[in-house]
Order: structure tokens, then C-alpha cells, then sequence
């Protein structure tokens, strides 16, 4: 990209052009990967796509107008508007900058949520490069008092050992954090960041250049996060045998104290996928669909989520869920929106071992008329239009509540 020219006044001042250049190029170049990629194959996928870059461009301006890595603070990572990598609708995504030679505190206090994890990263995701997962741990690792409060520290190697104490590994770069919730009633905590050694002062005011260097880190991050995540399908799922699952695993790139089992669906709209999985012990066993473009479907208006405390169980135990464009009239039905094809995930996470295979999930394509022939206890998962409306209502208060909690 090349860089902005610059024209003098009669000030004195020397007034630079064409600063949002390195912007503007990598949105163009963005926008022709949104246009050519192979797996658009409805205006509603095209749509999509460009409302995903719609997002993903106000996530890289706003992040880089507001790293301070002198003085870090949390940043929300995705949300509805600005989603990426395949986000969890049941966790609040948190990140912050960080240096190996430098010293943070991180204080908190845990909500009631099944589940809050730390994870030191370090480089970012790249089209070559997923980094690992060594760094990363769950609260259960960390103090916490009997009021719910907790105060640990991140920095370099120190001779003693404390349990409130972990160490950044050369290149570390990035602490993220993910807040993960069972029932969307549960509250969550809160956290902040300081680092020790720049506390109690000021950051410096941003200047010309510094400004300037923002609009090309701005480029460089919207084309590396576009490429990423178009990437991650190809590598992970889009090789398995189309309506399967992957025995659980650990998740590639994600918590020591994450398994996950990966697909991706085709389905016509006179199909639905019939997906068994034993309801498991651990705190959170989640599944959700999302979209080719590696992001979450619409997950507020429409049930295409279930994690093991929203779906009904069935009372062999097992959790039965049907996948479709139509509706099935059953209370665990998830909704394709009106996509024939995307990516699907269950997540078990807080695990003290590794999830056997009998314990992940099958599935079975079958018509759709025929569902009530595929479900064992089908007067157990019948809901009416009513009772469908009120799980939606159920979704979208508890998710405004959630947001603004």
C-alpha cells in the first residue's frame, strides 16, 4: 500500500492526504474476497457477506482507536454487530493488550455464569498460523475469595510460586478472557486490567503519525481477519463428509478446557437433520449453527442455539435437537434461517478429562415429514405456535438483559 503524500499551508502546517488510503484499499480488497468467495450461492449469502464486512470493519476501526498498550484496558473481541470466528452466542468475548515484560493485575468479581477462562495469546490468528492453547485456564485455577472477588497478576517470570501469579511467555500479546453462560438468566462478573508500571499516569495524546499508523494497522488487521476466517472453514470442518460430526476433540487453537465436535450442513428445505447427543456432566455442553461466512446465525430472533440448560432433555437422557429450514413444531428445533448450507459446532467446556466418543453426537437426514417417526418421545417435544413464541421472547429478553447488565 502506498503511503500518503502530504501538502504544506500557509500556516506552516503540513497537512497530510490521503491518510485512510491503506483503509480504503483493504476494504476494496475485502469486499472483492466477499464478492468472489466459491460458497455464495444466493443474494441472501451475498448479503450477508457484506453486512459481515460491515461489521467487521466498525470492530477494527473501534479496536484500534482504543488499544493503549502502555495502558491497557478490556475490549468486548465480537458481538452481534461485529461478529467473527465462529462466536459462541452464549459467551461475552473480553481482550487486552499485553507485553512479556510487562506486569498486569487483573481484578474481578465472579458472576454466577457456568464459566469464566483466561487465555494468553500469542501472535493472532493468521491464514497460516492458529496459536496454541497452553496458556489457557479457568477460574477454578485462580483464588477467588467468599465474596466473589479476585485479583491475579500476568508478568515475566518471578522466583517464587503464587497461585494468584501467571507467567507471559515470550511474545505474548494479547490476554482474552470468555464469559460463558448456561442459562441466559445467569449474571455476569466484571473485570479491569492496569499495568503496574504505567498505573496512576497518563497515556501520551495520539499524534499526526500515530494517527496516521492507525489507518494502516487498520488495513492490514481487515484484511488479515477476512482471510483468516475464510480460511479456518477449509482447515477444520469443510473436509469431513457433509451432515457429520467429529468425534469431540480438543478445540484447535482454543481452551485446555475445551472439546468440540465440528460439521457442516446441506440440507433442502423438504430435509431436517436429526441430532442425538447424551445431555453431558460437565458445566457447559453448548451447539450452534453458523453461517459459510464462519460467523453465528441470528441468535436473538431465532433459536439456532441450545446449550444443555436451554434444551429439553429427553428422559432417556439424551438431548434430541431437529436442524431445518421449516418448522418441525418441537421445542428443540434450530433454525437455518432459510440457509440450505453453513457450519455446525457443539462445544463441552470447564472438562476435567477428554469427552469419549459416545458421548458426542450423531445425526441422521431424514425428511422432514417423517420427524415425528425419528423422535422417541415426540408428545414430550411438541411445542405450539404459542409456546415457540415465548421461547423467542424468552431469548431476546434475557440477551437485551445480558448485553446491558
Amino acid at each position: 500500500m502506498s503511503s500518503p503524500t502530504s501538502e504544506s499551508t500557509e500556516t506552516g502546517i503540513v497537512r497530510p492526504v490521503d491518510v485512510t488510503r491503506p483503509l480504503t484499499e483493504a476494504i476494496a480488497e475485502a469486499e472483492r474476497l466477499i464478492a468472489s468467495a466459491d460458497f455464495v450461492e444466493s443474494e441472501q449469502d451475498l448479503a450477508e457477506g457484506y453486512d459481515y464486512l460491515g461489521g467487521s470493519i466498525a470492530a477494527i476501526v473501534q479496536l484500534v482507536r482504543s488499544r493503549q498498550k502502555s495502558h491497557p484496558n478490556f475490549i468486548t473481541s465480537t458481538g452481534p454487530a461485529t461478529k467473527m470466528g465462529l462466536d459462541n452466542p452464549d459467551t461475552l468475548y473480553y481482550h487486552a493488550d499485553v507485553e512479556a515484560d510487562g506486569t498486569y493485575v487483573v481484578r474481578g468479581h465472579r458472576g454466577s455464569t457456568v464459566d469464566l477462562s483466561f487465555q494468553v495469546l500469542a501472535g493472532d490468528y493468521t491464514a497460516s498460523n492458529v496459536p496454541g492453547g497452553d496458556d489457557a485456564f479457568d477460574d477454578r485455577r485462580i483464588p477467588i475469595d467468599a465474596d466473589g472477588n479476585f485479583e491475579i497478576t500476568f508478568g515475566p517470570p518471578i522466583d517464587e510460586e503464587r497461585d494468584d501469579y501467571f507467567v507471559l511467555a515470550d511474545g505474548a500479546s494479547m490476554l482474552a478472557v470468555r464469559e460463558v453462560y448456561g442459562d441466559w438468566t445467569q449474571t455476569k462478573g466484571s473485570i479491569s486490567i492496569e499495568r503496574a508500571d504505567t498505573v496512576g499516569t497518563a497515556p501520551e495524546e495520539p499524534d499526526l503519525a500515530r494517527v496516521t499508523r492507525r489507518y494502516a494497522t487498520a488495513g492490514k488487521m481487515l484484511t488479515s481477519r477476512i482471510n483468516t476466517w475464510f480460511n479456518f472453514p477449509k482447515w477444520f470442518y469443510l473436509d469431513e463428509p457433509v451432515n457429520t460430526f467429529t468425534a469431540p476433540r480438543l478445540t484447535p487453537g482454543g481452551l485446555a478446557t475445551q472439546s468440540s465436535s465440528v460439521g457442516h450442513f446441506r440440507l433442502a428445505d423438504n430435509e431436517a437433520m436429526v441430532i442425538t447427543v447424551p445431555k453431558s456432566d460437565v458445566p457447559y455442553q453448548g451447539f450452534q449453527l453458523g453461517s459459510m461466512w464462519y460467523i453465528s446465525l441470528d441468535y436473538v430472533n431465532h433459536q439456532t442455539s441450545l446449550n444443555s440448560a436451554q434444551a429439553q432433555v429427553d428422559p432417556d437422557g439424551m438431548i434430541r435437537m431437529v436442524v431445518s429450514r421449516r418448522n418441525p413444531g418441537v421445542a428443540n428445533w434450530i433454525e437455518t434461517t432459510g440457509r440450505t448450507t453453513g457450519i455446525m459446532q457443539f462445544r463441552w467446556q470447564r472438562t476435567d478429562h477428554p469427552i469419549p466418543p459416545e458421548s458426542g453426537p450423531t445425526a441422521q437426514v431424514i425428511d422432514i415429514d417423517d420427524v415425528e417417526a425419528h423422535l422417541p418421545y415426540w408428545s414430550d417435544n411438541v411445542i405450539d405456535t404459542a409456546g415457540w413464541a415465548e421461547r423467542i421472547a424468552a431469548r431476546q429478553r434475557a440477551f437485551a438483559e445480558r448485553m446491558l447488565g
